[in-house]
């Protein structure tokens, strides 16, 4: 999980293009200090329990 959209973002679009395989990654558009906003949506993208093989090579945004 990252805020640093600026910088992932690519770097994610290049890994795709390339073929490269990541764990998966959350990129969060809010500001830092809105707490209650990241538990929430974390919350929604975690409501079951994760399984692994459905993060590889996805990445969502919290917006």
């Amino acid at each position: 999980m990252t805020r640093n959209v600026r910088h992932f973002a690519p770097i994610l679009r290049r890994w795709a293009e390339a073929g490269r395989s990541h764990a998966g990654c959350i990129l969060v558009t809010f500001e830092h200090a809105e707490y209650a906003r990241l538990l929430l949506g974390l919350g929604h993208l975690f409501e079951g329990p994760p399984v692994q093989d459905d993060w590889v090579d996805r990445a969502l945004f919290l917006a």
